[in-house]
């Protein structure tokens, strides 16, 4: 007869294992940011103090802010961009598509083209453009159109040139690169089911390419709205040359230029605005989630989360 002695005549012992101690976790001390942010602070600080001890009256920029000339000079600084962009965006397609053909002249004649537009300065080519009349006494278009030069070619004439030949060079950059971003695959299949060239790049390629084009774009329009600040070196009155002519006869030329600058950040933010929007909806096919608006980001970070029915605190 045996015995086992490891048999025990009590009842059985239930009491599960204790698990492991939680981790007591304690965070990284990082001093250097708070010597970092009072720097920051006390930087802002004395910037701040300077400017409300000069001699500066802050009076005047509220007077003027909405002055009549101040409001015509913001709406011509719009239209300029606009018409600019214009220019710049189709030309910029058209650019492209000659600097892609395997046609040698044509893509020799783009080729050159953003070579001295992108390599001579905007203020050069306005003045250019803005003294032909020394060069060319008239204009003479046949029967269509015949004048001196320097009526045609007015102030707004000139700023568009200057402006939207010379974007016209650097949009065809942006949109060749779009298009280059499209597999040739897709090009070669839909040629085998007998869609032509220009209905290819219409329904296939450009849709597609306007995932790289759009934000380059929307930057390259924010830049068009500050360089139009060159063209009251032509006489333009835009909103830079209203401000201008406005601080030399109030004698408060830095009041209005911090006036034209709080203009400026006004309408650039709007378009970065627009911007973000814009690249939002065609980023729908190349991201699971869509980023956040900014209305959704400061709902999240001010209105308190909505709790699942029947969870308390």
């Amino acid at each position: 007869m045996t015995v086992d002695v490891n048999k025990t005549d009590g009842p059985a012992d239930t009491t599960p294992p204790a698990g492991p101690e939680a981790i007591k976790a304690i965070p990284v001390r990082h001093p250097g940011r708070y010597v970092s942010a009072a720097v920051a602070v006390a930087l802002l600080g004395a910037v701040v103090y300077a400017f409300a001890q000069g001699k500066i009256n802050w009076d005047a920029i509220p007077e003027y802010f909405f002055d009549d000339r101040i409001l015509e000079g913001v709406w011509n600084t719009l239209l300029l961009t606009v018409l600019s962009m214009l220019i710049g965006i189709v030309g910029g397609v058209l650019l492209a598509v000659m600097r892609l053909s395997k046609n040698p002249v044509t893509s020799s004649i783009a080729w050159f083209y953003i070579w001295f537009f992108r390599g001579t300065p905007v203020l050069v080519q306005l003045f250019v453009w803005f003294n032909l009349g020394l060069v060319f006494e008239y204009i003479n278009l046949g029967p269509i159109y015949k004048d001196y030069w320097s009526s045609f070619m007015t102030p707004l004439l000139t700023a568009l040139l200057g402006l939207g030949l010379n974007e016209a060079a650097y949009m065809a950059e942006i949109c060749r690169a779009g298009l280059l971003s499209v597999d040739e695959g897709q090009t070669e299949a839909s040629h085998a089911l007998g869609m032509s060239h220009v209905k290819t790049l219409r329904r296939i390629v450009i849709p597609q390419a306007m995932r790289v084009i759009v934000p380059p774009t929307g930057n390259e329009v924010i830049n068009m709205l500050k360089t139009t600040s060159l063209v009251s070196a032509v006489q333009f009155m835009d909103l830079f040359k209203q401000a201008q002519d406005i601080g030399q006869n109030a004698g408060s030329s830095v009041e209005m230029y911090f006036l034209a600058a709080a203009w400026y950040l006004i309408m650039t933010s709007i378009l970065s605005v627009g911007q973000y929007y814009i690249e939002r909806y065609y980023a729908r096919g190349s991201t699971r989630t869509l980023p956040p608006t900014p209305f959704q980001r400061f709902k999240a970070a001010v209105l308190p989360a909505r709790r699942p029915k029947g969870v308390t605190a």
